[in-house]
């Protein structure tokens, strides 16, 4: 409820020219998070006037990163409601309406000034040191003058008779009262000569219509919101609360764009992104919970979220935080999820038959579990469980040197495979002890052991605790292993 009462009722408005971008999304989540913290409407509406470049491929695929988010919609195109329809394109009627009512009230004018004038005009306003805008040459032309000039042929423009004097101060739930003076106005186009509204015209007499309360939006509109706040006035519109969200730059304090990363919803989802991970991420972007808590479910979003603590500073992309934020999620998933993800590309890649019996399956199960905690996505898990699948098609480089440069360690590594036939059970204790027992026997430390071995039946260095790999790859292949590595280090030994 607003302080009068009145439901609260919000909106996003994207366009369908190109993807939904981390942006926007950012500022649908903060639309959606107050309405759902308020008890009250999130509208979702398509500002789909530019018919040129709007494309219903587009569209979908909006939608459907607002779905892959979470984001639900109370009312809009698909599920209807009240003050539809709740595409532009579809509402020409009711912008038509809403020009010729503040045509025949005096509020906006036709302009009939060709391009050419008002190029001329904005030189000769830049060579004076002025602002450049419109001279309002047709603010006063008499119903004469119009009528001969429509008759003529021209088809004019129209303009809203922006006030000249005093002030128009927005009331920003963000940045307090922001005073613009009104010379500063131009009489901005409110009508364009192909027979549409513009944006500032379409979104006001929309918000009107829809009784949107409060906008939330990009700090990019906020020079603009001066011409939104006479433009509800001159409906006879209650002007909604403000709220504009700062900027998102790049590390470096640029304008953000695709050479610091994914920039689209879309493109966060193929990389590998969660969706809980991203929803946490975009309220961490310009919104700090408090208690140094950086991890919080939508619902305790919902619940911490206030408008007036967004920050008024440019909040600055980190894909780092991003990318940790995405491993503690991607860790805490449930081991039929992670399977299920997964399971795709380890039939892509072979590793798995198409329908596995219950023994393997389990098999894969517990491969899984044991590398999910050193996962970051599910495709740094799959390749953290490669080995499991295959054997090593190479070994880590400073590996080689550090492991099997060492002078006897392929007579070694033979001896442990031989050995491993005598482990039983073949199992994570009896394993190490076997491994310590040798250590001790052959008067060297425990990890020139353990850390060759790891090297030749992983090809890496790092991962689980080695005596769980070798208890789940099975004894044939921790020995077919070993040996390969000793018959490499053979043939190598002259460049180790």
């Amino acid at each position: 409820m607003t302080e009068d009462h009145t439901p609260v009722r919000v909106r996003f408005a994207p366009s369908p020219t190109g993807s939904l971008h981390i942006g926007g999304a950012r500022t649908a989540y903060f639309n959606w998070l107050f309405a759902r913290q308020s008890g009250g409407t999130f509208v979702l509406r398509i500002d789909d006037t530019d018919t040129a470049r709007s494309t219903e491929a587009s569209l979908q695929e909006i939608l459907r990163g607002f779905r892959w988010l979470g984001i639900d919609w109370d009312e809009g195109p698909d599920v209807g409601g009240p003050f539809g329809p709740y595409r532009q394109s579809e509402r020409s009627a009711i912008y038509r309406e809403a020009l010729q009512r503040l045509l025949n009230e005096g509020k906006v004018y036709p302009c009939f000034c060709s391009q050419e004038q008002l190029a001329a005009d904005r030189e000769a306003a830049q060579r004076a040191g002025r602002a450049p805008r419109y001279a309002r040459r047709c603010r006063d032309l008499t119903p004469e003058q119009v009528a001969e000039r429509m008759a003529a042929g021209e088809t004019p423009v129209y303009r809203f008779k922006s006030p000249i004097e005093g002030e128009t101060v927005v009331h920003d739930r963000i940045r307090g009262d922001v005073v613009f003076s009104n010379e500063e106005l131009d009489d901005f186009v409110v009508w364009k000569p192909d027979g549409m509204p513009t944006y500032h015209f379409a979104s006001c007499v929309d918000d009107a219509a829809m009784h949107i309360t409060h906008v939330i939006r990009a700090e990019e509109h906020l020079s603009n919101t001066p011409k939104h706040v006479v433009l509800f006035e001159a409906l006879g519109a209650k002007v909604p609360e403000f709220a504009h969200v700062p900027m998102i730059l790049a590390p470096d304090r640029s304008k953000l764009s695709k050479r610091h990363g994914a920039t689209s919803v879309q493109e966060y989802r193929d990389q590998g992104i969660l969706p809980d991970a991203l929803i946490n991420y975009l309220l961490l972007l310009g919104f700090a919970p408090g208690e140094d808590k950086e991890i919080l479910s939508r619902e305790e979003a919902i619940q911490v979220f206030r408008l007036d603590k967004v920050t008024r500073h440019a909040a600055v992309y980190d894909v780092k935080k991003l990318e940790w934020l995405n491993a503690q999620y991607f860790r805490s998933l449930s081991p039929d999820v992670v399977l299920s993800m997964v399971w795709p590309t380890l039939r892509e890649r072979g590793y798995v038959e198409a329908d596995p019996d219950h023994r393997t399956l389990a098999w894969i199960r517990t491969v899984l579990a044991a590398t999910q905690e050193r996962s970051r996505n599910a495709a740094d898990l799959v390749e953290n469980v490669s080995y499991y699948f295959r054997d090593p098609v190479a070994y880590d480089e400073k590996g080689v040197r550090k492991h099997f440069a060492g002078e006897d360690v392929d007579v070694r590594l033979e001896r442990l495979a031989d050995i491993l036939d005598q482990v039983e059970p073949f199992g994570v204790v009896p394993l190490e002890q076997t491994y310590r027992s040798l250590a001790a026997e052959w008067q060297v430390k425990a990890g020139m052991l353990i850390h060759p071995t790891r090297l030749a039946i992983t090809g890496v260095t790092v991962g689980p605790g080695l005596f769980d790999v070798m208890a789940l790859l099975g004894r044939a292949a921790c020995q077919s292993r070993l040996r390969r590595a000793a018959n490499w280090i053979r043939t190598n030994r002259s460049e180790l």
